[in-house]
């Protein structure tokens, strides 16, 4: 976990500085999160506010707010216009020693800084979607009755089967040689860039300059039906960047890569500038990732990237992914479904009730909420203290984002990830351990390559479905219901237990599995 202060120490995206001269990305989200409340719940707002501890004291003021905005469509879209604007009113750009606003910059800073090389696919464009799952490729029907085994066991919500059955029936959707996607964060672990490629996707690839990750890139993309474009820094004067002597050749990926890449957060408005060249209809796909407060500033410099385009353009649609160890506004089906579960516990719920005293083998799902049109919804509270207030800050940043941007009608798509081994959870001994215990409270962990193929496969439908959640056209009774739509949280919205109440135990179970 990074340090809970921040300094400057280069140009670009940084947390603002206080009247002690210290940058505190504490005392920011909880500013941010505080103003996000104010509009809908001044009380909330003011509790926010003389959180001293707010490390320890994040989670309820956070389950708080997606309470007060499942109220109602108009307290859900406040929530995030007021978030939005407090972050971007705080957080600024720092360059030659003067610090800005993220607006300012954008706005100034439209010089070209970079060039592009394309990397060409050589192989066809697969048709059909298939699966890597459990050491096998699942087609057809083989997939499918798998995805009805998750629906069946509370490991995803229905419509996640119905968009990709949807998908399955619909194959010449997979045919994305029209499509542009510009991939922040191409290199992450959950970016669907290796499917998109396989699909023949225009892909617009934005990553540090880190020559071993644009190898792999590029080595992908060759090996793909698709395009990489690729940003390469331009030398003085807006001269092509030399290398070994001359110019970057097409076909030279060894050279490509030594030159490749752009700082998100020190090149974010020449980043946007590089973007806006592309012609025609662009996804814009937010997938990057940092520990601690890093994660936060890439969400901000992403998300400025994200409003300067939908200023400049209305054929920019939006893609990301949400996190399941969040808050969310969820149906009553799944609360329904959890409380079942907790109910036929049998003897295990007596043998686990003295440990309730301490807080452990709580229920999932306790309270529920009837909204201003009398309809009462789930709330389930899937936070883990592990992952601290920096990442739930981030990735609230892009739910807000995402709502906004949908009521001013722009299509997004935003889809629930299942938990997942990744690098950044695993490296953590306490979560690598739960999720190596999940199973016994019926949840399902995901390995990446499931994870990013069936996120790829719901950008797909949301993208050529008209009737997806997706599209701003579609009705939801609450704007957060986008998230529900197309769920797959692993089990944890359904399961018996609070995944909190639950995840010592877990990480106990999986220490000793791993042993065995």
């Amino acid at each position: 976990m990074s340090h809970p202060l921040v300094s400057l120490t280069r140009d670009g995206v940084c947390f603002p500085q206080g009247g002690d001269g210290r940058r505190s990305t504490g005392a920011t989200g909880r500013a941010i999160f505080a103003d996000s409340a104010r509009g809908v719940d001044p009380a909330l707002a003011e509790r926010i506010e003389h959180t001293r501890d707010w490390r320890s004291g994040y989670l309820r003021p956070v389950r708080d707010i997606v309470a007060a905005a499942a109220t109602s469509p108009d307290a859900a879209l406040r929530v995030s216009t007021d978030g939005l604007e407090s972050a971007h009113r705080r957080f600024r750009f720092a360059r030659n020693g003067i610090e800005e606003s993220l607006a300012t910059v954008m706005a100034e800073a439209v010089e070209p800084r970079f060039d592009s090389v394309t990397i060409e696919g050589r192989v066809a464009a697969e048709r059909d979607f298939s699966l890597p799952y459990a050491g096998k490729r699942l087609f057809g029907d083989d997939l499918r009755r798998q995805v009805d085994r998750w629906v069946a066991g509370g490991i995803t919500e229905p419509s996640f089967a119905e968009a990709i059955n949807t998908l399955m029936d619909n194959p010449d959707w997979l045919d994305l040689r029209d499509v542009n996607i510009a991939l922040l964060g191409a290199g992450a672990e959950m970016a669907p860039t290796r499917s998109l490629l396989r699909w023949g996707a225009r892909v617009h690839a934005v990553d540090l300059p880190r020559p071993d990750g644009w190898r792999r890139l590029i080595e992908i993309a060759r090996n793909t039906a698709g395009s990489l474009r690729v940003p390469v820094r331009l030398g003085e004067h807006g001269a092509a960047p030399i290398v070994t002597g001359g110019l970057v050749h097409p076909d030279d990926d060894t050279a490509i890569a030594e030159v490749a890449g752009a700082d998100l957060l020190s090149d974010t408005p020449h980043i946007r500038t590089w973007l806006d060249e592309i012609d025609g209809p662009l996804v814009l796909g937010t997938y990057v990732y940092a520990d601690g407060a890093g994660h936060v500033l890439l969400s901000m410099a992403s998300d400025a990237i994200a409003t300067d385009l939908l200023a400049r353009r209305d054929d920019v649609m939006l893609a990301y992914l949400a996190t399941p160890t969040d808050v969310f506004m969820v149906p009553m089906s799944a609360v329904e479904e959890s409380r079942r579960r907790w109910q036929t516990r049998g003897i295990s719920g007596v043998l686990q009730s003295p440990l309730r005293l301490l807080n452990q083998f709580q229920p999932n799902n306790p309270e529920t909420i009837v909204t201003t049109d009398g309809v009462e919804v789930g709330l389930n509270d899937s936070l883990v203290s592990q992952q601290g207030p920096n990442y739930a800050l981030a990735k609230r940043l892009q739910r807000w984002r995402a709502l906004s941007a949908r009521a001013s009608g722009t299509t997004v798509s935003l889809n629930l990830a299942p938990p997942t081994r990744t690098q950044s959870v695993v490296k953590n001994r306490l979560l690598a351990a739960a999720y190596a215990g999940a199973g016994r409270f019926g949840i399902e962990v995901f390995e990446p390559a499931t994870s990013t193929a069936l996120m790829a496969a719901l950008l797909v439908h949301d993208l050529r479905n008209p009737a997806s959640a997706a599209n701003p056209s579609t009705a939801l009774s609450n704007p957060m219901d986008l998230f529900v739509q197309g769920a797959n949280h692993g089990g944890l919205w359904r399961a018996a237990y609070s995944p909190r109440s639950v995840l010592g135990i877990a990480a106990v179970l999986g220490m000793f599995e791993s042993r065995a």
